[in-house]
């Protein structure tokens, strides 16, 4: 189904792995996913406003920057 995506629409992100298995394996794939979002953030592609990891799921709040 197709999601609403504008630039200053804030959106709850989430991602869930299959049969609710681990999505991150160790800290190193923790570390990056984070800096690949941190990497967004700093290039101005959007803002976080929320986050959380856990072993099977995360959730994000954000919202997509004009560009």
């Amino acid at each position: 189904m197709p999601r609403l995506d504008a630039p200053g629409v804030l959106h709850h992100v989430m991602d869930r792995g299959i049969e609710r298995r681990k999505i991150f394996l160790s800290d190193t794939d923790r570390n990056d996913f984070i800096d690949r979002l941190s990497a967004l953030v700093r290039d101005g592609a959007m803002e976080i406003y929320a986050w959380v990891l856990m072993l099977n799921h995360f959730h994000l709040l954000c919202k997509r920057e004009d560009g």
